[in-house]
């Protein structure tokens, strides 16, 4: 009778131990598949998120850190969250990189790796990782004074998990602006010192550092003719080469309000850089991204030299709607990691904008599309469409009749998600965002379908379309007219499993 008895307990604990790994296993598969969770974009792991900050390169990592709000999936006081991953597309969630403190919340900025040990926080052995931010202090808000925006550092010498607070804190202070923030700093070869660009209300300022620590202004940058709908914000400044050799200089400044499908967006000047101020070549507006939804996207530094792109990343997100799209327990993601380009056309540039080779790694199966329906085996979809005309449509949609559809013709682009799902969180949501060609002769899309999201490419990154929205369920079918009778549609794996 012991011995059945033994036996039973045995079984009994093989039994529930094999319940219990079940139960664990199903709560892991649940993790980040809420309903509208991104499934190849990041996000945060819960709450509010929104522009990236402090991206960096360093000993095999991607680093990126964003706006975190660890107490609401609404707009607080701000943290640095923070990720890091080794191919731009799988993402390991750190813990909060930078806290709030007397100086301030954390507002955004930038990170460098301070190899010649300039700032004298690491060493030539093993370099500071300097991150140069924004405090924003409340009270000095609350009081109405307007030198309540400083810029601060804090430094990291073990790959960014622990961080210090720079002692001598804050490290340049506002002339009486309010608005006087979102510092990138790169490091500038010709002059051998750093340079960072700042947002200062309608205006880039520039200043000049030798040790990250003291502060010298150097010139603004404002023309009359460029976008001034709303404050300036998260500048990014850098140099590309065209194929024939010429190298230019990028500024970014994302704008809100005043975005071409109204709220925010990102604009970009080309010309050049000599050390001390930036001068435009063109005199017309450009815009990085012609979609509602991609706001204050910078670039990495330290990227190799040998892998030789400029990568880029943005707050996928409007804040005309940011904080009441319906999306728990997080709030926001981030668009695909893209690779930037310059283009000469005539007397004109183009910044050309590419999804990342690396996420090809993410495709799980293909098949030829043949006709205009599609059949979705998978709600996370690349397409690979050519056209045949100046005149195409594309409509996706699900059982419930929700639809998203795009059109083009030789001279505009237009998205409409009127009928895309859940419209009724904010009155303008479901208005056409449209692109002007502007000479662009469309010959392929390049159409990436998340969740939530979808990231239009015209031919390979002349123009961008970025938009979210939010069906009852998933997509399943498509309809393409004006495409040719072959194309390519892949479906993609999740980066959460």
């Amino acid at each position: 009778m012991k011995n059945v008895v033994l036996i039973f307990s045995l079984f009994l604990f093989l039994f529930t131990s094999c319940q219990e790994k079940h139960r664990e296993t199903s709560l892991e598969e649940l993790k980040f598949n809420e309903p509208f969770r991104p499934q190849f974009h990041f996000s945060p792991p819960s709450q509010w998120m929104n522009d990236p900050n402090g991206m960096v390169y360093w000993d095999g990592e991607y680093h990126l850190f964003y706006q975190y709000y660890p107490d609401s999936n609404v707009w607080g006081p701000m943290h640095w969250g923070h990720a890091v991953s080794r191919n731009l597309v799988h993402w390991e969630h750190l813990p909060i990189a930078l806290y709030p403190d007397e100086n301030g919340w954390i507002f955004s900025g930038s990170a460098v790796m301070d190899v010649e040990n300039t700032s004298g926080l690491g060493s030539k052995e093993n370099p500071a990782m300097i991150a140069v931010f924004t405090f924003h202090n409340p009270t000095g808000e609350k009081e109405g004074r307007d030198d309540f925006q400083t810029q601060g550092i804090a430094y990291s010498t073990d790959k960014g998990r622990t961080w210090s607070m720079y002692e001598g804190n804050p490290v340049l202070k506002s002339p009486g602006i309010k608005d006087f923030r979102d510092p990138k700093v790169f490091w500038h070869k010709d002059s051998q010192r750093w340079i960072m660009s700042l947002a200062v209300k309608d205006k880039i300022s520039f200043y000049t550092s030798a040790n990250l620590i003291d502060w010298t202004y150097l010139s603004d940058f404002n023309p009359e003719w460029a976008a001034y709908g709303g404050v300036w914000e998260c500048p990014d400044l850098f140099p590309l080469t065209t194929a024939d050799g010429e190298t230019k200089w990028i500024l970014f400044v994302s704008i809100n309000p005043g975005g071409p499908q109204g709220g925010s967006a990102t604009q970009y000047f080309v010309g050049d850089f000599d050390g001390k101020s930036f001068s435009s070549t063109t005199q017309a507006t450009k815009w990085l991204d012609w979609g509602a939804d991609n706001y204050a996207g910078v670039t990495w530094s330290n990227v190799p030299d040998q892998d030789g792109r400029r990568l880029f990343i943005g707050w996928m997100g409007n804040w005309n709607y940011g904080q009441v799209v319906p999306t728990s327990p997080w709030r926001s993601a981030m668009t695909l990691p893209r690779s930037l380009h310059l283009s000469k056309k005539g007397d004109d540039y183009l910044l050309i904008s590419r999804p990342i080779e690396e996420l090809k790694k993410l495709r799980a199966s293909n098949a030829e599309i043949k006709g205009e329906e599609i059949q979705f085996e998978s709600e996370l979809i690349e397409l690979d469409l050519r056209t045949k005309s100046s005149d195409f449509r594309m409509e996706l949609s699900n059982a419930l009749g929700e639809k998203l559809i795009l059109t083009g013709n030789n001279q505009t682009i237009t998205l409409d998600r009127s009928q895309s799902g859940i419209i009724d969180f904010e009155k303008g949501f479901s208005s056409l965002q449209t692109a002007p060609l502007n000479g662009i002769n469309v010959q392929s899309l390049t159409v990436y379908l998340d969740r939530s999201s979808i990231e239009v490419f015209v031919n390979n990154g002349e123009l961008v379309l970025t938009s979210i929205q939010f069906p009852n369920e998933p997509y399943n079918r498509g309809i393409l007219e004006g495409f040719e009778a072959s194309n390519q549609m892949y479906t993609l794996k999740s980066i959460w499993r």
